[in-house]
């Protein structure tokens, strides 16, 4: 399985027995050495920070939700799912912005 940043996927976090959505955010890497993506989780839960990325209504997102960008984390692609769409360029930017913001990149 190959990821590309943008792609929704369903994963069970193993918080409370949910199925939860994440984006992937790195770069597609057919080649990487090990079958990993880095995600941030999607949230409907807004608590009013910079971390949470507001994110446009599509067929896959029920209500209004976030990006939330402080959850980041990684996922073996094995339990990675199913796909369900991506998300827009622009809401990427925003998302690697956040992230950038958070690590303190300049």
């Amino acid at each position: 399985m190959t990821t590309e940043p943008g792609q929704v996927y369903k994963v069970d976090l193993g918080i409370a027995g949910k199925v939860r959505m994440v984006v992937v955010v790195p770069m597609k890497d057919p080649k990487a050495p090990r079958a990993t993506s880095v995600c941030v989780p999607i949230t409907t839960a807004f608590r009013g920070s910079w971390y949470e990325v507001p994110l446009a209504r599509k067929p896959f997102l029920r209500e209004q939700s976030w990006a939330n960008t402080q959850g980041i984390q990684a996922f073996a692609h094995h339990v990675m799912q199913e796909s369900l769409g991506r998300l827009h360029p622009e809401e990427m930017d925003a998302i690697r912005a956040a992230i950038a913001r958070m690590i303190e990149i300049k």
